[in-house]
């Protein structure tokens, strides 16, 4: 039976949904995000005008958008708040969390609560997902999906070698796979190759809906031009989305945790690009070792890519 297993990392938790040694889905989330289904109180600061929507501030001065609120609420009250999307970053702008009166919201379940805590999940678990994520590429047998996230939406395109027909009906299994792996929500688009008859065109779709039948969504069907929209809930930044606005932040994590893993006496050599050393904050440095038991030493290789840092053992 599949199972939600978390990983509390040095700046990151981590979950994925294991079905034996398969990863059916992922989540990640950064310490100190508000997140969905997460309870705050906040101010209401301005409410505007003819309308149920307004901003709060919590205590410790972030600004939060709110809807539905009661036609009497107050500038200037307390509110009991349910977070309903978490704050994302995109290429040019910054969408602020978005909540609603905690007696009018529905929480979402929060899988890093309810799910079995390990010390370090499978082998290859993360890194597969997290890999894929980084290239924003996934192979299959006779093409690949290609993943760009866009302040619009996450725009995914299916390239490769096979029939049209063929092709898309083989991206349809990696591509609901994807869909987990990534945590993707919002607007999503899907450019399928151009399949001239609306029987084959009715064939993906008919694949499409097989495939996503647990995984909430509305959905178009597949136009002319191979084009099919989904909508999902969105309830904070995707695996794609921090690859795309942090990446320097989401390489430090994976450096430290490629660290961790390494099991063995000595001292810790951790190889990483300069840019990873201003985000490597001093605090995770002393967690990696009070959770390692070793000294840590930390150089820096320009000729390293950024995702590529590693970690050995080495005698003091």
């Amino acid at each position: 039976m599949p199972e939600w297993l978390v990983e509390h990392g040095i700046g990151e938790d981590r979950a994925v949904l294991m079905d034996g040694d398969s990863v059916l889905a992922a989540k990640c989330r950064w310490p100190g995000e508000l997140h969905a289904g997460q309870s705050i109180d906040a101010k209401l600061v301005r409410k505007e005008s003819g309308t149920v929507r307004g901003v709060g501030e919590t205590d410790d001065g972030r600004t939060i958008l709110i809807d539905r609120l009661p036609r009497n609420a107050q500038e200037g009250t307390m509110l009991p708040l349910t977070i309903m999307r978490g704050a994302i970053a995109e290429r040019g702008r910054y969408k602020l969390p978005a909540a609603r009166p905690a007696d009018m919201a529905t929480p979402a379940s929060d899988i890093f609560a309810s799910a079995r805590p390990v010390r370090r999940l499978p082998q290859g678990a993360w890194e597969n997902v997290w890999d894929a994520a980084s290239s924003g590429e996934i192979a299959f047998a006779g093409g690949s999906l290609l993943f760009s996230a866009t302040p619009a939406m996450t725009l995914i395109d299916i390239d490769g070698t096979l029939p049209p027909r063929e092709l898309a009906l083989a991206a349809v299994a990696p591509l609901a796979r994807a869909l987990r792996w990534f945590d993707l929500g919002g607007s999503i688009g899907i450019d399928f190759p151009t399949i001239a008859d609306k029987p084959g065109r009715r064939a993906v779709d008919e694949s499409l809906g097989t495939a996503l039948t647990d995984w909430p969504h509305e959905r178009t069907a597949m136009n002319g031009f191979g084009f099919v929209q989904i909508v999902a809930r969105l309830e904070g930044p995707s695996l794609l989305h921090r690859m795309a606005t942090a990446r320097l932040g989401a390489a430090t994590r994976m450096a430290l945790r490629r660290a961790e893993r390494i099991d063995g006496a000595g001292e810790t050599l951790l190889t990483i690009h300069p840019a990873l050393s201003v985000r490597l904050r001093p605090e995770w440095r002393e967690e990696l070792v009070r959770r390692t038991g070793r000294p840590l030493q930390v150089q820096t290789d320009p000729a390293l890519a950024i995702e590529a840092a590693h970690a050995q053992l080495v005698s003091r």
